[in-house]
């Protein structure tokens, strides 16, 4: 939403195309954006996804676009086909995290690797969120540039504007006042590898410690089903889909990031702009934003030995919790969102010249 007000602020008419678009913010029709609804698919097995290139390529035809900034592989995928033989027409894409990195699965170097890799020599400018990705683009891809911007943009000052009486909420919560709470924030899928860490929660066995994990998704009847049979019930809770995520960050002592995959995660930079140590899975994305042993500690995500370790380390020391927390909130500045937004005018500056 920034990016696109800044455009709108310099004059420029821009359009918007994406699936679902019953969820549009009314902030972007206020702004004098046209929407469009395309009805784009995660999966690249999707048939849904032919139609979709089809509109979108229609799309950009008929309206006679400029330029055409792209975010998520499929849609960028259908849009850099769609203007591959169009001239007149800059490409701009960011991805937030290509699926094939160190350690990946091999299916994922196999299916998306040689297709991004293709696609590129259609992009003008393609945007890396990490800086693993960054190099690898840099390296091997064929974009005109390739460029490096930290993130979309952080609104610091909003999430610093959060106030919160923390016995009140974790009152509502069923959260103890002198319990030592961990947060995760994350869709209930196997990337985000909440099990990990409800099982490490288990072998902990401190009554004291509640974990509290936000988000929806498939896993959620195997985690409630985990939790019971761990004995778990009163510590760990499944809070599903939830509209306060800074207000919770402010009551809890720690978030916990244990995704096998992530591009730059705004979750993990909203905790840490908070002030919250973390422990995070060490991985690309979590390197960039975390320093082990300064913000917090970077673990081995299938290994629950280590998630056990680094908590037990941050629990037991009041003054470690308090100097990640300070040093993490510091370390978020240059992610916050006059940053990035001045990087992003110089980008589309250098697009449109």
């Amino acid at each position: 939403m920034p990016h696109i007000k800044m455009l709108v602020e310099q004059g420029h008419q821009v359009d918007v195309a994406f699936n679902k678009v019953q969820e549009v913010k009314r902030e972007i029709v206020e702004l004098g954006c046209k929407v469009y609804n395309i009805e784009f698919q995660r999966s690249p097995l999707s048939r849904k996804n032919i139609s979709a290139y089809k509109q979108i390529k229609s799309l950009i035809i008929n309206q006679k676009y400029d330029l055409v900034h792209s975010h998520t592989p499929i849609a960028s995928a259908c849009v850099r086909l769609a203007c591959r033989k169009k001239k007149d027409i800059k490409v701009v894409y960011t991805a937030h995290g290509f699926h094939f990195y160190k350690g990946a699965p091999l299916p994922n170097w196999v299916l998306y690797y040689p297709v991004e890799k293709w696609l590129s020599k259609h992009t003008d400018i393609l945007i890396t969120i990490n800086k693993e990705d960054y190099a690898r683009a840099k390296a091997s891809f064929k974009s005109k540039t390739v460029k490096y911007v930290p993130g979309v943009g952080l609104d610091i000052k909003k999430i610093q504007d959060v106030i919160i009486e923390k016995s009140a909420k974790r009152k509502d919560l069923g959260i103890p006042d002198d319990a030592f709470l961990a947060l995760s924030v994350g869709e209930l899928n196997k990337n985000k590898n909440h099990e990990t860490v409800i099982k490490a929660i288990a072998k902990l066995n401190d009554p004291k410690v509640y974990y509290l994990i936000c988000g929806q998704g498939p896993l959620e009847d195997y985690l409630r089903k985990l939790i019971l049979e761990l004995g778990l019930n009163n510590q760990v809770k499944l809070l599903g889909f939830r509209k306060d995520i800074i207000e919770l960050c402010k009551v809890a002592d720690i978030f916990v990031f244990p995704s096998f995959r992530e591009g730059l995660s705004v979750a993990l930079m909203e905790t840490m702009a908070c002030g919250l140590p973390v422990v995070c899975s060490d991985i690309r994305g979590n390197r960039d934003l975390i320093i082990d042993g300064q913000g917090g500690y970077l673990v081995k995500p299938d290994v629950e030995e280590e998630f056990i370790n680094a908590l037990q380390k941050v629990f037991s020391n009041n003054s470690l919790q308090s100097t990640f927390g300070d040093f993490n909130k510091q370390s978020m500045k240059k992610y916050g969102l006059k940053s990035v937004t001045k990087e992003m005018k110089k980008i589309y500056f250098e697009v449109k010249c």
